[in-house]
């Protein structure tokens, strides 16, 4: 049961996935189990060719069961068996998906004659564009529209392409199409973006000296030193030059800074290279907060700065306390950045650290309008309500059964039940391809109760990838709440704070008990198999190995646990959660770096922006947590300090 629902909306929910009167719900869940069961071992055995359980014929997923037993037998297909799938899937993802499959397969048999009957624009991947070039080229189709596209694809592919382009690329030259202009066209692209491979091999048509030249600009890109000073004074020289400078201060910004002048005078630099170099050099300076970071800041011209540098250069002052610098930095910006909460919040903070209460207090406000984390810490430093303005959602039952009725949304839905995620989510959006705002926050609805809390997340933009500014006031469906009792429970044995565990697992799995993360953290709190394995060993819980951190119950207990450990082992809630992030070696860095530091700015001033805005993220989704169990808020001022709060923050709209 999903817990953050009542159970008369939930009632609701099911009734229209089912199609089913009211009295009869409790039957149609046993039933859709029975069918996520059935359906589960049709899609495994149609995987590994073994007879397929009979399912009901208007099944929602009878199209994958298809198309794994053809996908499974692809290279043995005709293209009329092909063809018959598509006709009959026509529109539907498990069609696209069977046809950038089959196309890989037609492309292998290199059949293009197939391939061009199957191919439909937009399909697949880049190596599948490619192959459609390859088709064209081996039945007659390579026109002047052929070339003109093939050295587009040439010009614009500043990184590898993929193996499946080479033979098209090598048609072209053979063709004509692809003389030293467009080769140095590429070649400077591939600068642009630091790839020296690219560069070696888009310059194996040049002359001799030229290719020479070109490879001496690869070498470069990866080792920068003064033989560039020897270089032909080109527009192209500067450019390898200034790129190879600015790839070299981001690992040793002295040794770039130390080159910059003779390479620049002996190449005759352009403001645009030079300050591509100062750029780099003030960043890596900053960002890991070593010494002369104020004076190379100074250096990069104004007319250079992005809003990441002003980010940079406020913090760089406020990890100095330099309270007036980092007002002045802050007043740089432009008035959007400026604008933003965390701006706002640090601007009005630092004119009180100068004296100005009166002119830091109508900022505080207006950062205060804001329901996030520096929104939460101006409304505690003018001692305001927490602003929160819920928009309401969802729709009748008549309306929530006709979004459930779309034949997409059964498909998704009985995929993510039964572990198809990534075919689910194909499904999904071609779904909301077709919904409107309402039906798709509907939609979202549906899925959560169907467990799927990421949509809420994840799931909430329209056909065009946007999600509309409101919505991100559907805090219902953003922040869901599962395993409600057992959060509470954990928290409880752990004398944790339950709202702060809430918003770990938001943050780290969006309540994903599945989740896997590339450094192989698993489960609701994305607990590593090791730390997993020493918690469990430290506190005597039972423990059977990675596998059992998918458990919800398992995963939560241990993942408090070692939560508990890093408030035990920091004292400070805020250091716990970096460290829960980042892990102790650069937590004790950053320790080490500002001792005694302000909370506010210690957060802002981490090196990493992940960690950085992770801190601020968990703080602030506990605050929305506390709102979403039913209690007034925590202050976030009390919280991350880990203070007992003398009285707790209400929630109110702003007019």
């Amino acid at each position: 049961m999903v817990l953050c629902m009542t159970p008369g909306k939930l009632t609701i929910l099911l009734s229209a996935l089912f199609a089913l009167p009211l009295a009869t719900v409790p039957q149609a869940r046993a039933q859709a189990l029975a069918d996520d069961d059935l359906a589960r071992r049709a899609l495994t055995a149609a995987e590994i060719g073994q007879p397929i359980p009979p399912l009901r014929a208007d099944h929602p997923l009878q199209g994958w069961i298809g198309h794994a037993r053809l996908n499974r037998d692809r290279a043995n297909l005709t293209r009329a068996q092909a063809q018959d799938f598509l006709d009959r899937h026509r529109g539907q993802a498990v069609a696209s998906t069977f046809r950038a499959a089959w196309l890989g397969e037609l492309a292998r048999r290199k059949d293009w004659t197939g391939f061009r009957a199957a191919w439909e624009p937009g399909t697949g991947s880049a190596t599948l564009a490619c192959n459609a070039l390859e088709a064209r080229l081996h039945t007659g189709a390579a026109d002047a529209e052929w070339t003109a596209e093939v050295q587009e694809l040439w010009r614009g592919a500043g990184r590898s392409q993929p193996d499946a382009c080479d033979p098209v690329f090598d048609a072209l030259a053979g063709r004509g199409g692809l003389d030293d202009a467009l080769r140095w066209a590429r070649i400077e692209a591939a600068i642009a973006e630091g790839q020296p491979g690219v560069v070696r091999a888009a310059a194996r048509g040049l002359p001799a000296d030229d290719r020479r030249q070109a490879e001496a600009y690869a070498a470069y890109l990866g080792h920068a030193d003064a033989r560039a000073t020897a270089w032909p004074k080109t527009a192209r020289s500067r450019l390898a030059a200034s790129h190879g400078l600015a790839t070299l201060a981001r690992s040793n910004p002295d040794a770039a800074e130390t080159l910059l002048p003779q390479v620049a005078q002996a190449l005759q630099f352009t403001d645009a290279d030079r300050n591509r170099v100062l750029y780099q050099v003030a960043l890596w300076t900053v960002a890991s907060y070593n010494e002369g970071g104020a004076r190379r800041l100074a250096a990069v011209p104004g007319s250079a700065y992005d809003e990441r540098l002003h980010e940079w250069r406020v913090r760089e002052a406020m990890s100095r306390s330099d309270w007036p610098a980092a007002l002045a930095a802050i007043g740089q910006m432009t008035p959007g950045q400026r604008g933003q909460s965390r701006w706002t919040y640090f601007a009005a903070r630092l004119r009180e650290l100068s004296g100005d209460r009166a002119g830091a207090r109508p900022l505080y406000a207006a950062a205060a309008r804001d329901a996030d984390f520096h929104g939460f810490l101006a409304a505690d430093r003018i001692d305001q309500p927490y602003a929160l303005c819920p928009l309401e959602h969802g729709g009748s039952a008549a309306e929530q059964a006709a979004v459930a009725a779309e034949p997409a949304m059964q498909r998704a839905m009985a995929l993510f039940r039964i572990g198809r995620a990534a075919w689910a989510t194909r499904e999904w959006s071609d779904a909301l391809s077709r919904f409107s705002d309402r039906q798709r926050q509907m939609a979202v609805e549906m899925a959560q109760a169907n467990g799927w809390f990421d949509r809420g997340v994840f799931g909430l933009v329209n056909a065009g990838g946007e999600r509309k500014p409101d919505e991100l006031r559907l805090y219902t469906l953003r922040f869901p709440l599962h395993h409600d009792a057992l959060i509470r429970a954990e928290s409880a044995r752990n004398n944790l704070d339950a709202a702060w565990v809430a918003a770990e697992i938001r943050a780290e799995s969006v309540f994903n008990p599945r989740a896997r993360s590339p450094a192989n953290a698993r489960g609701l709190m994305q607990v590593l198999p090791e730390t997993g394995a020493g918690v469990a060993r430290r506190l005597g819980i039972p423990w059977s190995g990675a596998e059992s951190l998918f458990d919800p119950a398992t995963n939560v207990r241990i993942g408090t646990a070692y939560l508990r450990e890093m408030k035990d082992r920091y004292t400070l809630p805020y250091v716990a959660i970096a460290a829960y992030n980042a892990g102790p070696t650069p937590t004790a860095r950053w320790q080490a770096q500002r001792p005694g530091m302000d909370a506010d700015f210690w957060i802002e001033t981490i090196t990493y922006k992940e960690t950085r805005d992770y801190v601020a993220r968990v703080l602030a989704f506990s605050v929305i947590y506390d709102w979403r169990l039913g209690d007034q808020a925590v202050p976030v001022s009390d919280r991350m300090h880990g203070r007992a709060a003398p009285t707790r923050k209400p929630f109110a709209c702003p007019a």
